[in-house]
């Protein structure tokens, strides 16, 4: 039978994938797989020979955790990316850093095709293929989960959808503790930032360092894992238009926004906080869509990238019982001047002044209440 052509699969090891991948044999393509490790507890040796077992033409398994910290998590932490207040968006920077590395083998091995293990109703199928059609303008993308003939065949996951939902939320968490039963110590921590991403964590009490960026995240998403923090269940809206129901753990990454907020707060001015805050949503909304590789997401990491020049110093933080506690912070950049803000020391400042500000900013006020108390169709 003549090969329909090669296709990189997007594949995790688990029944989804280990299906699509038969199929994609079934219907005549030469199948290659490609395997991302970006820090999950994975037996990769194990999918490699479920893989080869299942008739791949090739398995490629690639480390991406360095990559992913450097390249898409800091820009996130930059950019204290939160999608609707709570979500720290930690599956949608991960699509385009897997889908970059798709896009990379599909050309060097000459595919014309890749596809994914991502469903017809969710957001993982826009971020995958926004990401291959950006780097990889003519590729062809198989989506089985929206081709009929293979998702009126497997309907069995229909059962495993079912199991999966009637077991606890607490039985779902796999990298942080209950807080309940988290430690009754907590752990001390100092994290040093440089232009906006942390250059160095050290645990107070046990002296311990660390300093390359995936040791630095791997070492918090640890502690944080350990004292519960970074939990959430929440209702979140879907780009494709419905609501679904999201059950996340970020425990690294709720510990480096609350640091990075703290550090950027002492160092920004703050008219380019405030602009920096609108691009830092603007950048959670591209994120969560799936638009990483579009200009308008380039200009604002840029943007957010100037913004952080000056957030350099030292945050010190208690992690405990699923809480993050600031203590303290010191920068080189601190924009806070104790003396000018003090009850006890006047400065340059002359509280006169306080109130012909108050005053101006009391005018529009003053009209719109002065108006609004009118009746009658008055015209000016």
């Amino acid at each position: 039978i003549m090969s329909k052509g090669t296709v990189v699969l997007a594949y995790s090891g688990g029944l989804d994938t280990s299906c699509i991948l038969v199929w994609l044999k079934e219907q005549g393509y030469d199948v290659i797989t490609f395997l991302a490790n970006i820090g999950q507890d994975e037996d990769f040796e194990a999918a490699r020979k479920k893989a080869e077992s299942l008739g791949a033409k090739k398995v490629f398994i690639e480390d991406l955790r360095a990559e992913f910290v450097e390249d898409f998590i800091w820009p996130a932490v930059q950019a204290n990316a939160v999608y609707e207040d709570r979500y720290l968006l930690g599956t949608a920077v991960a699509r385009p850093c897997i889908a970059r590395r798709q896009v990379e083998i599909a050309r060097s091995e000459g595919a014309q095709f890749v596809s994914h293990g991502a469903t017809g109703k969710g957001n993982d199928q826009i971020r995958f293929e926004l990401t291959c059609y950006a780097l990889y303008p003519e590729v062809k993308i198989i989506a089985p989960w929206r081709i009929p003939e293979f998702y009126t065949r497997f309907r069995g996951r229909t059962d495993l959808m079912e199991y999966a939902q009637s077991h606890a939320p607490g039985d779902l968490y796999l990298m942080t503790k209950n807080p309940e039963d988290s430690p009754n110590v907590p752990d001390v921590l100092e994290l040093e930032f440089r232009n906006g991403v942390p250059v160095k964590v050290t645990n107070v009490k046990e002296g311990k360092s660390k300093d390359s960026p995936l040791d630095i995240f791997s070492y918090l998403n640890e502690i944080g894992g350990k004292h519960g923090v970074g939990r959430i269940d929440i209702v979140e809206n879907r780009f494709i238009g419905m609501k679904s129901r999201g059950i996340y753990e970020t425990p690294g990454g709720t510990i480096l926004l609350q640091a990075h907020l703290d550090m950027e707060t002492f160092t920004v001015d703050k008219e380019v906080r405030r602009i920096k805050q609108g691009l830092g949503i603007k950048f959670s909304e591209l994120v969560y869509n799936g638009f990483w590789y579009s200009p308008e997401c380039d200009f604002v990491r840029f943007c957010i990238a100037k913004s952080q020049e000056k957030v350099e110093g030292k945050v010190q933080l208690s992690v405990f019982k699923g809480q993050v506690y600031i203590l303290g912070r010191e920068s080189p950049k601190s924009l806070y001047n104790e003396e000018l803000v003090s009850m006890d020391v006047q400065g340059d400042y002359n509280p006169c002044d306080a109130s012909g500000f108050i005053r101006i900013n009391a005018v529009r006020l003053r009209e719109h209440h002065r108006l609004q108390g009118f009746s009658g169709s008055d015209q000016v």
